[in-house]
């Protein structure tokens, strides 16, 4: 079944509704960034949902910069104080990259043309390309949503692990089925089509045989 909001998905937020819920958080008081988050063109991100967390209100999330702690806030926000934005595609995030990146994001995205997909950011290169903020290291990840209508081709898999052999930074991140679950690359790759893998969605957990995924089979 599709969601409404999925994990990751980018979010705008009302102003107002911001404010307020900043505010009922003491623990949030003088924490760089937070307070003018919104005030500044930042959206907020989609997270999973945990247990206690009222069902009727969204989840959200924002990392701070390493400079500024990494601390992950996250927060719950009503419904109709969010609308959804674009997500951003990596090749809309190469200027926010290292130099050192260039040859591996042009592979990956070359790689993308050929499967009819377009690689989506998340991660340190995402917020820095959204913020400004000064996100990634000399030993930053770059972290790849891999949005896939139905089946997961294996060749796709193989050859993001092909490039990341070159890379100078790990590749990492997820397969995003048409459901709005995720399955991270890696893991499918090394278990093959005879395991079982976890699908993360934003409010639940699930463990999901490899073959269903690789033919595209619903859940």
């Amino acid at each position: 079944m599709a969601e409404a909001h999925r994990r990751h998905d980018l979010l705008d937020v009302e102003p107002g509704a911001w404010a307020d819920a900043v505010n009922a958080r003491a623990d949030l008081a003088g924490v760089p960034h937070v307070a003018a988050w919104v005030d500044n063109g930042r959206p907020v991100i989609l997270r999973r949902s945990y247990p206690g967390e009222d069902s009727g209100r969204v989840p959200v999330g924002l990392p701070l910069p390493p400079r500024d702690g990494k601390r992950r806030i996250g927060l719950m926000l009503p419904p109709d104080a969010v609308r959804p934005r674009a997500p951003v595609l990596l090749s809309e995030a190469r200027a926010a990259c290292p130099l050192s990146w260039g040859v591996t994001l042009e592979a990956l995205i070359a790689l993308g043309e050929r499967h009819g997909l377009a690689p989506r950011p998340f991660g340190s290169l995402l917020w820095q390309s959204l913020s400004g903020l000064p996100y990634l290291s000399d030993g930053s990840d770059l972290d790849l949503l891999w949005p896939v209508a139905g089946a997961i081709p294996l060749r796709l898999i193989a050859e993001i692990a092909a490039i990341e052999v070159r890379a100078p930074m790990r590749l990492d991140g997820e397969i995003l089925l048409s459901d709005g679950g995720g399955v991270n690359w890696r893991e499918l790759h090394s278990i093959g089509p005879g395991g079982t893998v976890l699908v993360k969605h934003h409010d639940r957990l699930a463990l999901r045989e490899a073959a269903a995924l690789l033919a595209g089979d619903p859940e």
